[in-house]
């Protein structure tokens, strides 16, 4: 503000003119920008709600060439005895005026950009945070205290005498629940192949009709699961 009273009063030769003028028409023009970041965007373009969006913000704009107006009429009384160069007494004011839009449309534009960054940047935060709250655990009591095993990280659960082995990627974890109650738990991709043995299909690197290889461990199928298994196994199209 204070360079185009600067500039605008050199060019004059009257610098408290031009800081009159840049003092009625400024709040003119900031008003319009703030309506149109901070409420006509954030309420309407976000929303894509483009028509009333479009409608609103031609309609700011009438009203602010209208509110410019009156402030140039006034200007062309005040300063229609100046002394000019090159220009009518009309034209000096509506030149600073079109400086004064540009520069604040300019600002508005980054800000809208700036805006429209940093929602999109909101989305894909919450995008990943649903992304994690729909990945699954499974939850089991392990040393007194609740653990959560991500299903993706479980190979398979073995079952021993007085308790379970839950075997992961990454380690084992012991729980004293028992298989039978697990297993109704447990999502669709896991299978149950043996009285003591749940795994993981989506591990499964080989099989055969007695046995299957999840990761790098064999483990043997049940004469009694052998059927189901083999129809299930046949029928999941995640297998290799």
């Amino acid at each position: 503000m204070l360079v185009l009273i600067r500039a605008f009063g050199f060019s004059w030769e009257n610098k408290i003119t031009a800081f009159l003028f840049i003092s009625m028409i400024f709040p003119i023009v900031i008003g319009s920008s703030y309506f149109f970041n901070y409420v006509l965007v954030p309420r309407f373009y976000f929303f894509k709600r483009y028509g009333r969006f479009a409608f609103y913000t031609f309609c700011t704009a009438i009203i602010s060439v209208y509110l410019e107006l009156l402030v140039l009429v006034f200007t062309y009384v005040y300063l229609e005895n100046l002394n000019y160069q090159s220009l009518g007494p009309d034209a000096r004011p509506m030149l600073l005026a079109v400086v004064l839009y540009l520069l604040v449309f300019v600002g508005a534009f980054l800000i809208m950009i700036n805006q429209i960054n940093e929602n999109h940047q909101v989305i894909h935060q919450l995008l990943d945070e649903k992304e994690k709250l729909k990945k699954s655990f499974l939850e089991i009591m392990s040393n007194r205290k609740m653990t959560k095993i991500p299903y993706e990280d479980i190979v398979y659960i073995e079952s021993l005498s007085n308790h379970i082995k839950v075997i992961t990627i990454y380690k084992e974890i012991t729980s004293k629940e028992k298989i039978s109650r697990l297993s109704e738990r447990l999502p669709n991709n896991f299978l149950r192949i043996h009285r003591s043995f749940i795994i993981n299909t989506d591990r499964i690197r080989e099989r055969s009709l007695d046995e299957v290889l999840v990761d790098d461990i064999r483990l043997n199928i049940g004469r009694s699961y052998r059927k189901e298994v083999k129809e299930l196994l046949n029928s999941n199209v995640k297998l290799i």
